[in-house]
């Protein structure tokens, strides 16, 4: 396999959809947010896309099964008050090489505007502090001033000034751009070392807002009481090495005098 190949498993029609991005990154923010919008509006799978760029490995799974580096692309019609249709790109991995990510991303863009998309809206996260946010805020960005003030109307805080957006949820509005396409990018505020639903369901209530459709968050709900019970053991394991760590210190020091 020397370039990227887009398996297409379905032929399909759609009305100008919206391209949604959320491939896994800080937090599997993004992916979070599409993945439990796929299941809870029962989106179609339609195309598979496998790369020489995806990290050189396979995924070991339940029992055994491996799991293929790969990305994914879901289509659903007729979405919410404004009957959008979409196009989401998943998936569990990313190109290792800043050319692969500049490859991969350019290729599945051209194979979505086959499909006339009408606008690009990409899913991650945003480091703002190592601790988790009880309340996590959504940030913005936007590759206009028309969908600035769109993100604005949602109350979602506008980045200025602060720094880039890294890998395929910023090539995509800026290869977007480049063949007259907008769109915004969400980012959900994490710490980035687990997987948080917390920020994930902000960013999943953003994303209706937008759109203009209802979802049923129940089960990232439950997700987010998971995440907070591991973050509270990786504490006390934490604590606990420190304890240890002191007390052995204390020792050595009793040793020496």
């Amino acid at each position: 396999m020397k370039t990227t190949e887009i398996k297409v498993l379905e032929e399909i029609e759609l009305n100008n959809p919206i391209f949604i991005e959320a491939l896994p990154g800080l937090g599997h923010v993004g992916k979070l947010a599409a993945d439990h919008m796929i299941d809870e509006l029962g989106a179609t799978k339609f195309a598979e896309i496998h790369s020489p760029t995806f990290p050189p490995q396979v995924i070991v799974k339940e029992e055994g099964i491996i799991e293929n580096m790969f990305n994914e692309l879901y289509y659903l019609k007729d979405v919410g008050e404004d009957n959008h249709d979409l196009i989401v790109l998943v998936g569990n991995t990313q190109p290792l090489s800043p050319e692969g990510q500049y490859l991969v991303c350019k290729e599945i863009l051209e194979f979505v505007m086959n499909y006339n998309i009408s606008s690009i809206y990409t899913l991650g996260g945003m480091v703002t502090s190592p601790q988790p946010v009880e309340n996590p805020n959504v940030f913005g960005a936007a590759t206009c001033e028309e969908y600035i003030e769109l993100l604005k109307e949602a109350d979602i805080e506008i980045r200025s000034n602060d720094g880039g957006i890294v890998g395929a949820s910023g090539l995509f509005l800026g290869l977007g751009v480049r063949n007259g396409i907008n769109g915004s990018c969400l980012m959900g505020e994490t710490p980035g070392y687990f997987i948080d639903a917390e920020a994930a369901e902000a960013l999943l209530n953003k994303l209706t807002l937008l759109l203009n459709f209802e979802i049923n968050t129940d089960k990232l709900d439950e997700r987010a009481e998971e995440t907070r019970e591991m973050f509270a053991k990786a504490q006390q394991m934490e604590q606990d090495l420190l304890n240890k760590a002191n007390a052995g210190n204390a020792d050595d020091l009793r040793y020496i005098g």
